[in-house]
């Protein structure tokens, strides 16, 4: 099962051939770095100094930006020819053909707060994926072609296909007007579904829905290294990972959801 290896350059020329168990254990070793970084700052009692972004709720710590570093410093040691694409450090280009989507910690706000709803994210796209959520711990794993885990047990979404009994979850942006947007559209929602759950980390909403835990998700605003993981994770479980279009004030997004309802979810947020 999975992908065919992919061809990694060697030094001098040449190729060899990498597989996908090599990159998953690179990812999940670079997640684990990522992880002790975060939970130090947590047992010091704070995240070090904390920056606004692209709006006064928008922030990132320096827990972020070391644990992104614990990342990088991993990857160029294990896959030094990779590109690498990560939320917080400038991306790097490669040689290789692969390229890493890495989210050091999706969820700062929940971190900030110390709310235990936070993970670190990371691709190799089209290849593999893992979400390392430390504080219940947790390891996501995803396979190109190979299916997706928890902790080695494989993963069984949900199969809903009554879109009034199915638990959505869903998140909201940091702009004003977005948000004002997506609150009418929830509005909408709402009284059509089970019940909906916005927790704050889009990566984690993505592996709970893989595992099960919600019936469908859809969020508007994320970005690549957000969702990169996660959508793997998704459609190795089973369910249908659609992009959603701009539409007004709201900006593209992503749905996940079970062929039984995600045709009528995409109706209500689409």
């Amino acid at each position: 099962m999975g992908r065919p290896a992919p061809a990694a350059r060697r030094p001098g020329g040449g190729a060899r051939r990498v597989s996908d168990a090599e990159l998953l254990q690179a990812a999940e070793e670079a997640a684990r770095a990522a992880a002790e970084v975060l939970l130090a700052y947590r047992r010091g009692g704070g995240a070090g100094v904390v920056h606004a972004k692209s709006t006064p709720t928008d922030l990132v710590s320096q827990a972020d930006l070391d644990a992104e570093r614990a990342i990088r410093a991993v990857l160029t040691r294990l896959r030094p020819d990779d590109a690498i694409l990560g939320e917080e450090g400038d991306d790097v280009a490669g040689t290789s053909g692969l390229r890493w989507v890495v989210d050091p910690l999706d969820g700062t706000i929940n971190y900030l707060f110390g709310i235990p709803q936070w993970c670190v994210s990371i691709a190799c796209e089209g290849h593999v994926a893992v979400i390392l959520d430390p504080a219940r711990p947790e390891c996501f794993r995803a396979v190109a072609g190979g299916g997706a885990t928890l902790d080695g047990a494989a993963l069984r979404a949900s199969q809903a296909d009554d879109l009034a009994t199915a638990l959505i979850a869903t998140g909201f942006g940091y702009d004003a007007a977005v948000r004002r947007a997506q609150a009418e559209q929830v509005a909408t929602l709402l009284p059509q579904v089970r019940d909906i759950r916005r927790m704050g980390s889009a990566a984690l909403d993505l592996a709970w829905t893989a595992a099960g835990r919600y019936d469908a998700y859809y969020e508007r605003g994320v970005q690549h290294w957000d969702v990169a993981a996660g959508l793997l994770l998704c459609a190795e479980a089973g369910l249908e990972c659609r992009e959603l279009e701009p539409r007004g004030a709201l900006p593209a997004g992503v749905l996940v959801a079970p062929a039984g309802i995600a045709d009528p979810l995409q109706a209500v947020v689409g």
